[in-house]
């Protein structure tokens, strides 16, 4: 017999004294899993109206409105359809000034040649 069982002289049954150095069975203890890829939740909140006329106002701004378009699509705190318009615009801006460097020296290299 092991030395942490008991036998019960009445009865004849044996009893096992618990192993405190026994990990317990998983169905006792609370697991709580984090899901590694989820580090933060989204804000999936509707923009409303108003929020979106501002929003517009504020892109009227020449410098204010660029600045306000990168605190929009990387801050923490914007709703995801807002920060999706975001990330759109500036990648259209990207767009615009790469076609308007292309353009202008397009325009100059054909007015360099009538020279």
């Amino acid at each position: 017999m092991m030395d942490n069982q008991y036998q019960n002289p009445q009865q004849g049954q044996s009893y096992q004294q618990p192993n405190p150095y026994q990990q317990q069975s998983s169905y006792n203890q609370q697991s709580y899993q984090q899901n590694p890829y989820q580090t933060n939740a989204k804000n999936t909140s509707t923009v409303s109206v108003g929020d979106w006329i501002i929003t517009l106002i504020l892109m009227m701004i020449p410098l204010v409105g660029f600045i306000m378009l990168f605190v929009w699509a990387f801050g923490g705190n914007t709703p995801e359809s807002k920060s999706n318009w975001a990330k759109a615009m500036l990648i259209f801006y990207v767009i615009g000034f790469v076609l308007a460097i292309l353009l202008w020296g397009a325009i100059a290299a054909f007015i360099g040649s009538m020279f």
